[in-house]
C-alpha cells in the first residue's frame, strides 16, 4: 500500500497582540492561585529594599563633560548590564500596552533596539527598526529633523507597516523630542497610528514631552 504524501504547504497562522504579559512579564491581577513557578514584577521584587525605579534609577551612571564639556551624559550601560534591573525596565514598559492591541513596537536607533525588541517579544508584537540613513537595504520612507546644530535623517522600510496599525515608538532617552517626532512621522506616513511614545528616561527640562504632545509619552525616569 503505497504511503500517503504529506503536503509541503505550511498555513501560516496570525498571531494577535498580546493580552497578557509573557511569564516574565507584569500580571497585577494574577490570582493568588497561580502556578508556582510564575513570577510577577511584583513578586520577583519583593526582595529587594528598594522599590524597582528606585533600583532602577540607582543603575544609570552620570558621565559629566560627554560627548561635549557641559553635557551630563545618562550611561544605561548598568542598567542593561543588571538582569533584575534590565527585567523591571521590560516588564514595567510592557505592563502600560498590555491589552491595547498593540500590533508593532516601533524602535529608534540604536540603544532604543534594546528595549524595543525586548518589548516587542513581551507583548507578541511585530518589531519595526527605525535607522539612521543609509542603513535599510530596502525601499525606505525617509524624515528629515532639526538639531542643535545642522540636521538629520532616518528612514523606515516602506512596507514594515500596515495602514491602520497600532504601534508604541520606543527609544532609550526622551531628550528635545526630535528623533522621536521623526519617527512618528515615518509612521504616520505609512498610515498607521502611534499610541504612545515610550522611553527609559526622560530629560524633562528639555520640553520633549511637550513637542510629542498630544500623544501620550510614558517615560520611566525622570530628571528635572
Amino acid at each position: 500500500m503505497a504511503a500517503r504524501k504529506r503536503s509541503s504547504h505550511k498555513v501560516v497562522k496570525h498571531v494577535p497582540p498580546r493580552r497578557s504579559p509573557t511569564p516574565r512579564g507584569v500580571d497585577r491581577e494574577a490570582p493568588e492561585h497561580a502556578a508556582r513557578g510564575r513570577r510577577t514584577l511584583s513578586a520577583a521584587v519583593c526582595s529587594f529594599e528598594l522599590d524597582p525605579l528606585t533600583y532602577l534609577r540607582g543603575l544609570v551612571r552620570d558621565i559629566p563633560d560627554f560627548p561635549r564639556p557641559g553635557i551630563l551624559f545618562k550611561d544605561i550601560t548598568p542598567l542593561v548590564g543588571d538582569a533584575r534591573g534590565l527585567n523591571i525596565a521590560i516588564d514595567a514598559l510592557a505592563e502600560r500596552f498590555v491589552g491595547h492591541g498593540l500590533d508593532a513596537v516601533v524602535a529608534i536607533e540604536s540603544r532604543g533596539f534594546i528595549f524595543g525588541g525586548a518589548l516587542a517579544a513581551r507583548l507578541n508584537a511585530r518589531f519595526v527598526p527605525v535607522r539612521k540613513a543609509g542603513k535599510l537595504p530596502y525601499v525606505i520612507d525617509r524624515v528629515s529633523y532639526a538639531l542643535e546644530y545642522g540636521s538629520a535623517e532616518i528612514e523606515m522600510h516602506r512596507d514594515a507597516l500596515r495602514t491602520g496599525a497600532r504601534v508604541v515608538i520606543v527609544d532609550d532617552l526622551l531628550a528635545t523630542g526630535g528623533t522621536a517626532g521623526a519617527a512618528a512621522a515615518l509612521v504616520e506616513r505609512q498610515g498607521a497610528t502611534v499610541l504612545a511614545h515610550a522611553f527609559v528616561i526622560e530629560l524633562g527640562f528639555l520640553g520633549g514631552r511637550a513637542r510629542l504632545a498630544p500623544t501620550p509619552v510614558v517615560s520611566l525616569l525622570r530628571y528635572e
